[in-house]
């Protein structure tokens, strides 16, 4: 066994406990998930998604990675069946028969930073603070280098916008990039501190929902079942963010979320949507040309994306079904 994969096994077993379910209680018959990071506000739309497809007869677990290339490498070793993520390069790489099926959030992610930068091009030379490598604030940075002719220093990671905040806040760095959510917060509560910096607008996937394509078409119901609970999510949602509140299960792991962070879920949402971070259609044809040149330019796809094909990435009969 690879170093890789013994780290993954630690990392499964830890949060398969942390999250109330042991290793022995996994089934085959459930879909695994393998979630890019812990349980969060971020994730309540997708829960109650889940919480939907049970409803429908969808029987899962999750496990929650440390950051999106463990839950990428999840699916690709088999041992998780759908992960979240944007694992483009890994898709072009590995050859793998790894297909999207649902985009989850655009990239509306946002450069914030102290007081001493106060446009992008003040960025050159400069370290910045990212969520995961590969990841979509990875790509941002690459995207953002490419137009605006710059060139970051030192990249550092940490997961979670919100710990970014915090480490911005903190002084551990000075220039970060944030989601909707987190960089109102920042600037509500520091706004004389720091600056968000003027940003082009992104309609590529931050998060997707992907799996094995051999294992899509031998699980056609469940997917389907999946499928149509997220979308029947985001279209509810497209019309009345506060349904996610709502339909919040209290002893699930997002009702055991902080109360602060409950009572923020609507306020939350409302931001989401208006701010345009979910396509109540699930992405589809649209997201997948918005990723292959997005992702193109960020130096994850190679080739030229004109002569890149959707097949390649996303498999569209799940969805297609749902709509």
């Amino acid at each position: 066994m690879t170093l890789l994969l013994r780290t993954m096994t630690a990392v499964c077993a830890a949060v398969l406990l942390a999250g109330g379910l042991s290793v022995s209680d996994a089934r085959a018959d459930k879909i695994r998930i393998a979630l890019a990071e812990t349980p969060s506000d971020e994730l309540a739309a997708f829960f109650v998604a889940l919480d939907r497809a049970r409803a429908n007869g969808l029987e899962y677990e999750w496990t929650a990675f440390s950051d999106e290339e463990l839950a990428i490498q999840a699916v690709l070793s088999g041992q998780m069946d759908i992960g979240f993520g944007t694992p483009y390069a890994a898709m072009q790489k590995s050859k793998a028969p790894i297909r999207i099926i649902f985009q989850l959030s655009k990239l509306k992610f946002f450069p914030v930073t102290s007081k001493k930068y106060g446009k992008l091009e003040d960025l050159d030379g400069q370290p910045i603070m990212l969520h995961s490598r590969g990841g979509g604030t990875d790509s941002i940075a690459n995207v953002i280098e490419e137009k605006v002719g710059i060139k970051f220093g030192t990249r550092s990671y940490v997961p979670g916008s919100a710990n970014r905040v915090v480490a911005l806040v903190a002084g551990q760095t000075d220039a970060t990039i944030v989601d909707l959510s987190n960089k109102n917060k920042l600037m509500k509560q520091h706004g004389d501190k720091f600056n968000v910096l003027p940003m082009f607008e992104v309609d590529a996937s931050d998060e997707a929902l992907f799996g094995n394509l051999d294992w899509i078409k031998a699980n056609e119901k469940d997917v389907e079942i999946f499928v149509k609970a997220l979308l029947s999510v985001y279209r509810d949602m497209a019309k009345d963010p506060t349904i996610i509140r709502r339909e919040t299960n209290p002893d699930g792991p997002i009702g055991q979320l902080p109360k602060e962070i409950l009572d923020e879920l609507d306020a939350f949402y409302t931001d989401a949507v208006e701010g345009g971070l979910y396509d109540p259609d699930g992405g589809g044809r649209k997201a997948a040309l918005a990723d292959m040149d997005w992702y193109s330019r960020a130096g994850q796809l190679t080739g030229d994306p004109s002569a890149l094909a959707i097949e390649d990435f996303w498999y569209l009969k799940p969805l297609d079904a749902a709509q």
